[in-house]
């Protein structure tokens, strides 16, 4: 597709300035020109469906195969010119679909087609047109470019988790020393959570409608009562991948779309919560980050590297799901039968979309730059056998002593504790010798439970 495009420091929104590069392929979906390509091609397999090979009108002669080539030649051929002269009618006819209409008029004149011009949006209502061009043009970015870049996060990450599964690491819950993990297993949870989000992502149908004015096929009945205008309907909308929807007003309720993009919120704040997560490590000195000698983290500190890319990430997912929030709350409601509110939201679609996709760029350069710092983990956790006692007063409780709580708790809990201190204390405890044995082995960076095994686990 021929582009005009301005310089990135002209743009008004970063999405098409600063971070053009990461969300230009997003244009083939959500920009104007594809929203009316898409238009176009919802338009002419209407037309195909009423007088193609298998046309449902009765009386119309059917179309020939250099008739349908030279229509999906239309689509297929569409560019920025054609694009350009839709808008011209469109500031004459003030009504973009209805511009659309009367573009393919043109194209249709002087041509084999001419006699099929009058059935070009026939019995349809804009929104038949636009609730298919809009659901196509989610599934497509969907399928082609969201999905594909949340695996491609997913499968970095989860290379990491492989790598560092054995390195343990101090825990830390309400922001205070807590039961040794491992690096790779506290990475492993997110990629649960993301997973889960994502398979029902994979799941979800977008629904489309093709029934007229309000719904009823009013139009269609009153012109040929014998065809079966649902089944038809649901053919053309089933043939674009769409959800056949049969209970509409003019609209189609958007219930699918605002559920997909609550879905796609949701894996969001699993991002947010990851890169919140790699943020605090980073600051707690447990990931180092890769210095690049010609870059600057501030304009007077020299010896600053700042987490920026996972700050960036945050960022574009607050502005994506506050898109979405207001998606959630006001797309599914239209009043009566109709209004236009909808139509105004939908052309921010693609700016959802673009944040996210910069989000997910920015955590993986931001995850790119981090190593393990194994020596400050290691020090940390000799620094804290106070964890151990989780361990020390099950192992009493196991063998049958009452208050092993009780008895930690006087021993470590805001005392400071030593290592030889907690071994010289278990030296006293009544406990069978291998018990025993066992407890004075254990160290914290030993205490670990099955975090290492994580890639084993169902």
């Amino acid at each position: 597709m021929e582009k005009e495009t301005i310089h990135p420091l002209y743009a008004i929104s970063p999405v098409d300035g600063r971070y053009h590069k990461e969300t230009e392929k997003l244009e083939e979906y959500f920009s104007e020109y594809a929203l009316i390509k898409n238009r176009v091609k919802i338009e002419i397999e209407w037309l195909l469906k009423l007088v193609g090979e298998n046309g449902v009108l009765p009386e119309k002669r059917r179309l020939s195969s250099d008739e349908i080539t030279f229509l999906n030649q239309l689509i297929e051929n569409f560019d920025l010119t054609e694009a350009k002269r839709v808008k011209e009618i469109e500031q004459e006819t003030k009504h973009d679909v209805k511009a659309v209409e009367y573009y393919l008029r043109e194209k249709l004149q002087g041509s084999s087609l001419q006699d099929q011009i009058s059935l070009i949006h026939f019995a349809c209502t804009s929104e038949d047109i636009n609730n298919l061009a809009y659901g196509t043009m989610v599934k497509g970015v969907l399928e082609r470019i969201w999905i594909p870049k949340a695996e491609a996060l997913m499968k970095q990450v989860r290379e990491k988790a492989e790598e560092w599964k054995e390195i343990p690491m101090l825990s830390h819950t309400h922001g205070q020393s807590a039961t040794p993990t491992t690096v790779g297993k506290e990475l492993a949870v997110f990629l649960y959570r993301w997973e889960f989000v994502l398979q029902q992502i994979k799941q979800s149908h977008l629904k489309g409608k093709l029934n007229g004015a309000v719904g009823n096929f009013n139009a269609h009945v009153v012109a040929y009562p014998e065809i079966n205008w649902p089944k038809v309907a649901k053919e053309l909308v089933e043939g674009l991948g769409l959800v056949y929807n049969p209970m509409t007003t003019q609209i189609e309720s958007h219930d699918s779309l605002t559920m997909l993009l609550n879905l796609i919120r949701s894996f969001q704040q699993v991002t947010m919560d990851f890169n919140s997560d790699l943020w605090m490590y980073i600051s707690y000195h447990y990931f180092t980050q890769k210095v690049n000698a010609k870059e600057v983290g501030s304009s007077v500190m020299p010896h600053k590297v700042n987490p920026i890319n996972h700050e960036n990430s945050m960022a574009n997912i607050r502005i994506s799901n506050a898109l979405i929030t207001c998606f959630g709350e006001y797309l599914p409601i239209s009043r009566m039968q109709r209004d236009l509110s909808d139509s105004s939201m939908l052309r921010n679609l693609g700016v959802i979309f673009a944040h996210s996709v910069i989000s997910m760029k920015q955590t993986q350069t931001g995850f790119a730059k981090m190593d393990v710092n194994r020596e400050k983990m290691e020090q940390e956790l000799q620094d804290s056998p106070e964890v151990l006692a989780e361990a020390i007063q099950t192992v009493l409780r196991k063998n049958g002593v009452m208050n092993a709580y009780e008895l930690l708790k006087d021993l470590t809990r805001g005392n400071e504790v030593s290592f030889k201190k907690i071994q010289n204390w278990i030296q006293g405890l009544d406990l069978p010798k291998e018990e025993k044995e066992k407890l004075l082995q254990l160290t914290p960076e030993k205490y670990l439970g099955l975090a290492g095994e994580w890639t084993e686990l169902e």
